[in-house]
């Protein structure tokens, strides 16, 4: 996997936005690597108000002067405290279209936003990491926590698939000095229609028992193949959504990093599903791999 060397900031200046930007430049501190904050206006909604409030040519011009300010601020804040020197772009247009647009053109290899955005007269930062879910073109890092440190227990749940293997050189880059926690969520397929027919319980218990031994044996192997032998391998029955998020909880971590998707159509619909939840319902920050 490729070093890090550039990192972008997508900043609608809430506090969420600025807790992404301290974390990012905490990152390109550790690794280095080069940083930058983006803002984008969507003209839409100052449209909209000139019609309907007040017919102002200047307003969107005013707010991107201003907010350009902004975040020559944040940047001086991240040069004070992390002495790291941030560039600055401030853009009107699509929110989605001028990230994507800034990631290609920076050649960046980490999208880094805040969980919320902070205005309704802005595209809601919250909603725009959805969007990107289905655009990205990098890894994305969204920040939930205010950041004091660099990330201690990073949690990587694991499907078997070549996504899973991604997901561990991520986390190993990016959290260097962390405890790494291998998560495999098993269910057994066709439970249900067992219970239905009827099956003792014996025969269930011993059928989840043979599907969890295979799974512990996969995971103990996927951690040598991807060089983390002695990571914390954690084998659970249940639903993945949930059970990530669980997890992340009892034990205590600080990243969850997760992959975007399996390798079928399928497992793309479903693991997007897990991944879309454990965006929403986790507490820690969530990092999304390709």
């Amino acid at each position: 996997m490729s070093p890090l060397n550039h990192v972008l900031v997508a900043t609608d200046l809430s506090s969420s936005a600025r807790n992404a930007a301290e974390r990012a430049a905490l990152l390109c501190k550790a690794q280095p690597a080069a940083l930058d904050l983006l803002y984008v206006a969507n003209p839409a909604p100052y449209e909209r108000l000139k019609q309907v409030l007040v017919p102002d040519e200047d307003l969107l011009n005013r707010v991107l002067e201003t907010a350009g300010e902004n975040v020559h601020a944040l940047a001086t804040m991240l040069f004070e405290r992390y002495e790291i020197s941030a560039g600055v772009q401030v853009a009107p247009g699509s929110v989605v279209t001028e990230i994507t647009r800034v990631v290609q053109d920076k050649h960046s290899n980490l999208l880094v936003c805040g969980a919320k955005g902070q205005s309704l007269a802005r595209r809601l930062l919250g909603s725009t990491v959805q969007r990107m879910l289905n655009r990205m073109l990098c890894p994305m890092l969204v920040v939930k926590q205010a950041p004091r440190d660099a990330y201690r227990s990073v949690l990587v749940p694991v499907d078997f698939s070549p996504s899973s293997r991604r997901a561990i050189e991520l986390a190993k880059k990016l959290a260097p000095q962390a405890e790494i926690i291998l998560l495999h969520v098993y269910e057994a397929p066709f439970e249900g229609s067992m219970r239905f027919a009827h099956i003792d319980q014996d025969t269930l218990t011993h059928y989840r028992n043979v599907i969890k031994k295979d799974a512990v044996e996969q995971l103990a192997a996927l951690s040598e193949a991807a060089g983390v032998g002695d990571a914390r391998q954690v084998v659970v029955h249940g639903d993945p959504a949930w059970r990530i998020v669980e997890k992340e909880q009892e034990l205590d971590c600080d990243l969850i990093v997760i992959g975007k998707q399996g390798d079928s159509a399928l497992e793309e619909l479903l693991i997007g599903s897990v991944t879309k939840h454990v965006l929403n319902e986790s507490q820690c920050d969530v990092l999304v791999s390709l």
